[in-house]
């Protein structure tokens, strides 16, 4: 039992239901885990995880950060998430989830928020048993890796979202070091048509809880799309992280990305659920 806490409403999470988020949370940690990341965090400042709660039992939550990421709620929860982002500055830049429930609570918030890019279709995938060899090449990227890193991972977020993410801030490029400080960066490494080292293919570990990976931030160099590269070059990131770091790898993807799609499908991966993403 939590201490008093106005019952059906929405209300910020402070530490002391920490416990009870994780709970929601391994319910389904593949489809949580863009929530899930942001536990830790919970009771120091203001809370950005929401949640409604009744008779002392945590009913859902809502992490609301650059992102709002829906877990567990039903359609009339949904609507209460709605009024309390409305009657407040809107904190996120994405609505990010289960597609029932990001594209129900984008109904709610799209009167007032306007207009939006809306990813109604992202099967969600786990990689199963591998059907290809892995690439030897690939290897979890250094420190010193990420001046040749960058230059990759600003022409997949440009080419992903629809502009540079450099023009507002250092903030990504200095995820892109973190990244490759902790090793959560994969990458492929070849001489490219000007003769210098260049980056073939790279993906990131983008998310990493109760031992869940999710992969973000694949990509492969234009000029060598289409020769098969990406297949053998996820197999091995799909092994080296199964070995070192998380014992379930999963990603998510465009239904309209039918190469990704084709390749992910090479490799082993299988659909487990729907996600959808509006950026606004």
């Amino acid at each position: 039992m939590f201490w008093p806490t106005p019952e059906g409403r929405v209300t910020r999470l402070s530490g002391r239901y920490r416990a009870a988020v994780q709970e929601l949370f391994c319910a389904d940690p593949v489809s949580s885990i863009l929530a899930a990341v942001h536990v830790d965090s919970m009771g120091l400042g203001l809370s950005r995880m929401l949640g409604i709660v009744d008779s002392g039992n945590l009913r859902s939550a809502v992490w609301y950060g650059a992102n709002m990421v829906p877990v567990g709620t039903s359609y009339a929860e949904r609507h209460l998430y709605a009024e309390y982002a409305l009657a407040r500055p809107r904190e996120c830049s994405s609505i990010v989830g289960r597609s029932e429930e990001v594209l129900d609570l984008w109904e709610a918030l799209r009167p007032e928020w306007g207009a939006a890019e809306v990813r109604a279709s992202q099967p969600s995938l786990v990689a199963g048993e591998l059907k290809v060899e892995p690439d030897p090449r690939v290897r979890p990227a250094r420190p010193e890796d990420a001046g040749i890193v960058s230059p990759a991972a600003v022409a997949m977020f440009t080419e992903e979202v629809g502009y540079d993410p450099t023009a507002y801030g250092p903030g990504y490029i200095s995820r892109v070091y973190e990244l490759c400080r902790t090793g959560h960066t994969f990458l492929r490494t070849g001489i490219g048509p000007d003769g210098e080292v260049r980056v073939e293919f790279k993906a990131d570990i983008g998310a990493l809880w109760n031992g869940v990976a999710q992969i973000q931030g694949v990509w492969t160099a234009p000029d060598l799309r289409g020769h098969g590269i990406a297949t053998r070059a996820m197999a091995a990131v799909v092994q080296q992280v199964r070995a070192t770091i998380a014992p379930t790898v999963s990603l998510y993807v465009n239904s309209y990305n039918h190469a990704a799609l084709r390749v992910y499908a090479n490799v082993g991966f299988y659909k487990v659920g729907e996600f959808a993403t509006v950026l606004l």
